[in-house]
């Protein structure tokens, strides 16, 4: 263990902070941009059982998945009456369907006389039959019909409710928990809607949504993506136009369900030499389909100005709003948020990603990994419908999914990572993985959270 008086704990690269950019922006910063929130947490190795033992995957389903708010679909998502969405996860199936024109509940999606799953996929009904022999609910989850109903005396009608899953949303998502018990969804995400308050993800469509089975744990999955320290090995051809360790990881004191990184764009990252001019970082970036070629950073500019001025133009009119007073940071920038045990929304005011991991039923190699995208509705004409989810067969690369446009060289890269990540884990013969003091900081507040609902204990 380190040192615990060893100030090289806290040390953080060289090269422009994120508070150093945030502090050249012409408009003014959101205070909550401004909130610098890091504490040291140890430096203890993760143990490698967590990612590779069946008993540990059963113990998460029934300690952890069970008791946590999880983001199920989006509102937009069940949009009549009678709309619904299968969300699954573990052996649990869970019914979120909208019941009423202001009313969306979720039921256990099981029939309560021989044990049928009553809806095997997403669509719309007005009442829940049963196929197999027709007990009927309606969508308050009332028994409705029992087939030969003379020869059910024995069952009660209001003991015959279909069982529900606490709802809640933010966001625009819908959000679903199995407790009974469990803290609020208010409660449990604390202060992170105050973040989101000027982004307003709920007043977004959902483009794109692409999924694809990867032989991972889903926590290998999540914590890829909740750090920039892997941008050199993993994509060295971003690293002109991004501030990989650079990168501002906060987690507060009392929020033990959600943190956050804060990865600049626009800008190059301190590990190249020499060091890029601003137009050899536009010319890069526009490359790379982040600009529009043959424009000139002005005398004394920077590439990050000008492409915030740029995304600032083209994100006020498809979204027919004036963002004169928006910063560059929201406009370009990585603002990306987890959400335990598995959701990261991102904010801004443009693209923005959302990801989404799951475990394979109890198994700890698998897991199913989603991109969605949320873009501006545009000002005129009726909202779009939502991207049905792609799911990308065995042998799809995310390359095979154009609509992610430049980002599906990027998950191609992350996931060529994972399965072997996995392998090695099953391999080694060191009990345990090492993290960084600052840059894997998330991912050891995952743990720390994760394994505080493995112990039963209260996260109020």
């Amino acid at each position: 263990m380190a040192n615990e008086n060893d100030a090289s704990r806290y040390a953080l690269s060289p090269g422009p902070s994120v508070q150093e950019l945030l502090a050249r922006e012409v408009n003014p910063v959101p205070a909550h941009l401004r909130e610098v929130a890091f504490e040291f947490m140890g430096s203890d190795d993760i143990p490698v059982e967590s990612y590779v033992s069946p008993e540990g995957t059963r113990l998460e389903l029934a300690r952890m998945w069970s008791r946590v708010w999880q983001m199920a679909c989006r509102e937009e998502e069940i949009p009549a009456v009678g709309d619904h969405v299968v969300y699954e996860i573990g052996d649990w199936s869970i019914l979120v369907i909208r019941s009423g024109e202001s009313r969306i509940r979720a039921f256990h999606n099981v029939c309560l006389h021989r044990g049928r799953i009553l809806r095997e996929r997403d669509g719309n009904c007005q009442k829940l039959r049963c196929p197999f022999h027709g007990f009927t609910w309606d969508l308050d989850g009332n028994l409705r019909e029992v087939p030969a109903r003379w020869d059910f005396p024995h069952v009660e009608d209001d003991e015959f409710r279909l069982p529900e899953v606490k709802v809640g949303t933010w966001g625009g998502f819908v959000f679903v928990n199995i407790d009974a018990e469990s803290i609020s969804l208010e409660d449990y995400l604390g202060e992170l809607p105050a973040h989101f308050k000027d982004w307003a993800l709920e007043d977004k469509w959902k483009a794109v949504h692409v999924a694809k089975v990867v032989a991972m744990n889903w926590k290998v999955g999540v914590e890829a993506f909740i750090e920039s320290l892997h941008v050199e090995a993993t994509h060295p051809q971003i690293m002109p136009t991004t501030g990989d360790t650079n990168t501002q990881y906060d987690i507060w004191a009392g929020q033990p369900h959600w943190n956050r990184m804060l990865t600049p764009f626009a800008t190059p990252s301190p590990q190249l030499r020499p060091l890029l001019s601003e137009q050899e970082i536009y010319d890069v970036m526009a490359a790379q389909g982040q600009g529009a070629p043959g424009m000139q950073v002005p005398p004394g500019g920077t590439a990050r100005a000008l492409a915030g001025e740029q995304m600032r133009k083209l994100v006020g009119m498809m979204s027919g709003r004036d963002l004169a007073h928006v910063t560059d940071a929201e406009l370009l920038d990585a603002i990306q948020y987890f959400v335990f045990p598995n959701f990261f929304p991102w904010g801004g005011y443009f693209l923005n990603i959302v990801y989404r991991f799951r475990p394979v039923g109890a198994d700890p190699n698998r897991a199913l990994m989603e991109v969605m995208m949320l873009m501006p509705v545009p000002p005129a004409g009726p909202r779009p419908a939502p991207a049905r989810m792609r799911l990308l067969g065995e042998h799809e690369e995310w390359t095979d999914a154009p609509e992610l446009g430049p980002l599906g060289p990027i998950f191609k890269q992350d996931m060529n990572n994972m399965p072997f990540v996995q392998r090695g884990l099953r391999a080694a013969r060191k009990p345990g993985v090492t993290l960084a003091n600052y840059q894997e900081s998330r991912i050891r507040h995952l743990h720390q959270t994760l394994a505080a609902y493995l112990r039963g204990e209260s996260q109020e």
